[in-house]
């Protein structure tokens, strides 16, 4: 057994940390950590939290953190931020907001870049909530960047996931599409005590009328006003009685099972792309790209040219 593995199922803080570093970097040893850790995980609640940027979303986590310790849950947290697709830098805003759990040994808080991946998730989010399954977490709270309408990655993590709403969002149309309303199985109306709140309440009623007429299970919509703690104990309880209803219903394990038989795409797909960039990036295509960039042959050519290549090799 890898050393971080023994550790992190002792309840080593560090090697945990270590261990999510080791994915982020894509260290050698990530592969052997995670397969060794794997048949430690599946027991912890994967809470996601989605939502536009402003909603309040990193606000409601720092209460339901404190609401969910009160009843003597430990939490695990990982928390995706914005990469400049400039500097490569990210602002990790969640780790100011959410600053009075840190001393928690009953919280453990990561915040990541997205370092270019799409989805309002990182490509190492699933892999980070595995690490704090197997550390012992009894919920872990995934929280998306806030990119707006293209943020579906965390329907592929989530046991439930909320959609954070406020009222003078903009549009509420806006807030629906591309799937959105799908991927939700709670809304969340959060700065409640704003003017407007009971519109978006019958707007969203509207648009659940519309696409979850005849769903076996309908979100249900929790007001909340986070800066004051209120509304958080109403939430979890929905969180709650979705899972007790996907549980009852078999969609827990159809869920689950969907997330693993997605997980081996993904790999698969992330391997084949750092082969295929290192093949680019290699001197024996470097003259095929000169000629790319100056205009001399088509992508097209050169992108079969490197397929039909690793086709061979295989």
């Amino acid at each position: 057994m890898h050393e971080l593995v023994e550790r992190i199922l002792h309840g080593d803080r560090r090697a945990a940390a270590r261990a999510i570093s080791y994915v982020e970097s894509n260290h050698p040893d990530k592969t052997q950590v995670l397969q060794e850790l794997f048949p430690h995980t599946g027991n912890a609640f994967l809470v996601g939290i989605t939502g536009s940027p402003g909603a309040g979303k990193s606000s409601f986590v720092d209460k339901l953190i404190g609401y969910l310790r009160k009843k003597g849950l430990t939490v695990g947290i990982v928390a995706v931020d914005p990469t400049s697709p400039f500097t490569g830098g990210a602002i990790l805003g969640d780790r100011i907001r959410m600053q009075d759990h840190f001393l928690d040994e009953g919280v453990f808080i990561r915040s990541m870049g997205t370092r270019g991946s799409l989805g309002g998730l990182a490509r190492s989010t699933k892999e980070a909530v595995r690490i704090l399954d197997a550390y012992g977490k009894d919920v872990i709270i995934i929280e998306t960047v806030g990119v707006g309408q293209s943020e579906l990655d965390i329907m592929n993590i989530a046991d439930t996931t909320a959609v954070v709403l406020n009222p003078g969002g903009g549009d509420t149309i806006q807030a629906f599409k591309a799937g959105i309303m799908e991927i939700a199985d709670l809304f969340i109306l959060n700065k409640a005590d704003l003017a407007g709140t009971d519109k978006l309440m019958r707007e969203v009623e509207q648009m659940l009328d519309l696409v979850k007429h005849d769903a076996p299970w309908r979100p249900p919509i929790v007001k909340t006003i986070s800066l004051q703690n209120k509304g958080i104990d109403e939430a979890w309880q929905a969180f709650i009685d979705h899972q007790e209803y996907s549980k009852q219903s078999g969609e827990w394990q159809t869920r689950r099972a969907s997330h693993l038989r997605e997980e081996v795409m993904e790999i698969v797909e992330y391997d084949m792309h750092q082969i295929v960039m290192q093949q680019l990036r290699s001197d024996a295509y470097a003259e095929s790209m000169a000629k790319v960039s100056n205009r001399e042959v088509d992508p097209y050519e050169v992108a079969g040219k490197l397929f039909q290549s690793l086709v061979r090799e295989k």
